[in-house]
C-alpha cells in the first residue's frame, strides 16, 4: 500500500510535468518512511506482542509524525485536482468541508483517539487484526483530518490564517495529553500485556503519549509564528515605504 501511494506521488508530478521541489519529497518520504516504521519492523513486532508502550509508540506515529509529513509534502494543486472532482454542494463535498473545519476535525480525532484507547476495545484489537487494522486506520485519517487546519496546502479546502492556527493548536495536544495522562497516572493495569511487568509498561506507554503531545503541537505552533512573523514583515506597509525611499 505505501510502494502504491508512493508510486501515485510520483506519477503525479510526472503527470503534471512540474518541477520536484525537495523539501517537499523529503517531507512526503519523511511520512511514508513513519508509516512503515509503525506497521512493519521492529515496533510492529513489539506491538504484535502486545507491549503497550510498543503500542503506544504506534499510535504517536500515526497521529503525530506521519499526517503532518504527508500533508505537508503534498502540493496544494495535487489536492486541488482530487477535490475537483467532489462536487462541492453534493453530501461528499459538504462531509469533506465539515470534516476539516477545526473544530468537527478536532472533535473527531479527539473522540477516536478515546474510544480506541478504552480497556475493551484495546483488547479487541489485539484480539482481532481486522480490527487492529481498523482503529489504525481511522486513527491515522482523523489526524489527517486534524491536521489539515494547520497544514492543508489546497486552496479549494485551505488552512486556517496564521492566528487561527495559533490558538488552533493551543487545542491541539489536549486529546492525547489527556489520554496519556490518565494512563501514566492509572494505578491498575488496563491492557493485557505480555511484559513481565505489566505496570511498568502500561505507564511508559502513558508517557510516550502524554510528552510528545505536548511538544509536537508545540514546535508546529512555533514554526507557524515564525512564518506569521516573516510574512507580516514582508507586506508591511512601513517597510515597503522604506525600502522605496532608500531605492530613491
Amino acid at each position: 500500500v505505501l510502494g502504491l501511494l508512493a508510486g501515485l506521488w510520483i506519477g503525479a508530478w510526472r503527470a503534471a510535468g512540474r518541477p520536484l521541489p525537495r523539501a517537499r519529497a523529503a517531507a512526503f518520504a519523511t511520512g511514508l518512511a513513519a508509516l512503515a516504521l509503525a506497521l512493519n519492523g521492529p515496533l510492529h513486532d513489539l506491538a504484535e506482542r502486545s507491549l503497550i508502550a510498543a503500542h503506544m509508540a504506534q499510535h504517536l506515529v500515526l497521529t503525530l509524525l506521519a499526517p503532518p509529513c504527508l500533508l505537508a509534502g503534498t502540493p496544494g494543486w495535487m489536492l486541488d485536482t482530487l477535490l475537483a472532482r467532489v462536487r462541492p454542494r453534493r453530501p461528499a463535498g459538504i462531509a469533506l468541508r465539515l470534516l476539516t473545519a477545526p473544530v468537527p476535525a478536532l472533535g473527531l480525532h479527539g473522540a477516536i483517539l478515546v474510544v480506541w484507547h478504552l480497556p475493551s476495545l484495546y483488547a479487541l484489537t489485539l484480539a482481532s487484526s481486522v480490527w487492529h487494522l481498523v482503529a489504525h486506520t481511522t486513527m491515522l485519517a482523523s489526524a489527517v483530518l486534524a491536521w489539515w487546519p494547520v497544514l492543508s496546502p489546497s486552496r479549494r479546502l485551505p488552512a486556517l490564517p496564521h492566528a487561527a492556527r495559533i490558538l488552533y493548536l493551543f487545542a491541539f495536544g489536549f486529546p492525547m495529553t489527556l489520554v496519556g495522562a490518565l494512563i501514566t497516572g492509572a494505578s491498575d493495569v488496563l491492557y493485557p500485556t505480555a511484559s513481565p511487568t505489566p505496570l511498568e509498561d502500561q505507564r511508559l506507554g502513558g508517557i510516550l503519549m502524554w510528552v510528545p503531545s505536548g511538544l509536537v503541537p508545540l514546535v508546529a505552533f512555533t514554526l507557524v509564528f515564525y512564518r506569521w512573523a516573516t510574512t507580516e514583515l514582508a507586506t508591511d506597509p512601513a517597510e515597503e515605504a522604506a525600502d522605496q525611499v532608500r531605492g530613491a
